[in-house]
């Protein structure tokens, strides 16, 4: 393979990584060149898990990497043990459904909210129909149980290769069953649905109010039931509490293991908090950790959200990010009495530095003007309740990229440099007093 091929490939997948931030994985780096030529890039991939999350999530990302590092449009395509990724990835026949990467045993992180749904999951993919069945887990929005079901698939396809398995939200279940009624296609519905080894079924509430639905999910429930076919449904609510389910689902819902998920302590999120970093290539302090951990207690997708901040901040690999970097970057504001707006940061940062406002505006890139401008970015995202948007528009109508790479320079150097961290504290008090 060409040097120049090779080199031109690993810097469209460095730029996918500030491209697309909420998708780009550390196991990026294990991506190879397959071939490049023609118009054509094909990327061989870990596994097939990895190449269909690549060819569904991040297609745009690296279409749009490779067009902006070559200058032509280039054709992606996602190769994984000699298998090309096109559209939908191709499955195996035993296979009705594609895991996130991500979502394994291994990487859910397992605390006293969880531990009972994590074990139930286990012994289910190791023993199908046979350990606790239904498995029924529920808990409010965002504390992993969609990772769950997707590690209940991978795992019996690990341990059972030849298992047919259907994992699809029930959602999309009511649609495939509306569908196959206007196609007249019923019988195919029913035995693509019933003759399984496992069938999973994600959010299982949205069966509620829907009559027809209802009683062909009752039908496959108990036809799957009496061929001991490992049925796994998961929740917002205890089969119980979800409105408007008759009581025969019910009661069939909860013949099996029901497995709460809580709320995770402030232990469990630290740890979820080091392992989503560590998934993205992230280096982050223990305080850090930590102060995440507290600013977000309910929700695990808000972990992931504040991470992605982060992630597009640095860049993967770039610096440990500090608790102080952290706190400037999800935006906490320091507390102040005083209501602090940019024209007052402006104006005292102006002075301090013995520049004009029109030159922190400007387009100059000389070092006594660039740091002002820089600082003045820091602290306006410190203490004011301004969007980064806004923060931009004030000096010289720079875009927020612009704004988070200058608070993120400052950051850094308040670790390192004790003269702007000094000065950084004389300013904050000037404005604030």
């Amino acid at each position: 393979m060409a040097q120049d091929a090779k080199e031109i490939f690993e810097a469209i997948v460095e730029r996918v990584k500030v491209l697309d931030p909420v998708n780009s994985r550390s196991w990026f780096d294990n991506l190879t060149l397959k071939n490049f030529s023609g118009g054509m890039l094909e990327i061989n991939c870990p596994d097939s898990q990895s190449a269909g999350f690549l060819q569904d999530t991040c297609i745009s990302g690296f279409t749009l990497a490779a067009q902006q590092i070559t200058g032509h449009l280039v054709t992606i395509k996602f190769s994984s043990d000699g298998k090309t990724t096109k559209g939908k990835s191709a499955k195996s026949p035993a296979a009705e459904f594609r895991t996130h990467p991500d979502y394994t045993f291994d990487n859910f992180v397992v605390g006293p909210c969880n531990r009972l749904a994590h074990a139930s999951c286990i012994a289910v993919s190791k023993a199908l129909g046979t350990t606790y069945n239904p498995l029924f887990i529920f808990g409010t929005v965002g504390l992993g149980k969609t990772h769950l079901l997707h590690a209940i698939c991978r795992e019996t396809q690990n341990n059972y290769p030849n298992a047919k398995i259907q994992f699809l939200s029930c959602e999309e279940f009511v649609n495939r069953f509306i569908n196959a009624i206007g196609q007249g296609s019923l019988p195919d519905f029913k035995d693509q649905y019933r003759k399984v080894d496992l069938l999973v079924i994600d959010d299982v509430q949205f069966l509620r109010e829907r009559d027809q639905s209802q009683e062909e999910f009752f039908h496959t429930f108990n036809a799957l039931y009496d061929n001991r076919s490992q049925i796994v449904l998961s929740a917002d609510a205890a089969p119980g509490e979800i409105p408007s389910l008759p009581e025969r689902l019910t009661s069939r819902f909860k013949c099996g293991l029901v497995a709460r998920i809580d709320t995770p302590s402030f232990e469990t999120r630290i740890a979820i908090v080091q392992k989503k970093a560590r998934l993205r290539g992230m280096k982050i302090a223990d305080d850090a950790a930590e102060y995440i951990a507290g600013r977000v207690k309910a929700n695990i997708r808000e972990i992931e959200g504040a991470l992605t901040t982060l992630y597009a901040l640095v860049g993967p690999g770039q610096q440990d990010i500090s608790k102080e970097f952290a706190r400037i970057a999800l935006g906490d504001k320091e507390s102040t009495d005083k209501n602090v707006s940019i024209t007052d940061i402006i104006k005292v940062v102006t002075t301090y530095f013995d520049v004009r406002p029109a030159d922190l505006q400007s387009k100059k890139r000389s070092q006594s003007i660039t740091m002002p401008r820089q600082i003045c970015m820091y602290l306006a995202r410190s203490l004011t309740n301004h969007s980064l948007e806004e923060i931009g528009g004030h000096l010289g109508g720079r875009d927020h990229t612009t704004v988070m790479h200058a608070c993120g320079k400052i950051t850094e150097l308040v670790q390192s440099n004790e003269k702007i961290k000094s000065q950084l504290a004389d300013l904050t008090k000037r404005i604030t007093k």
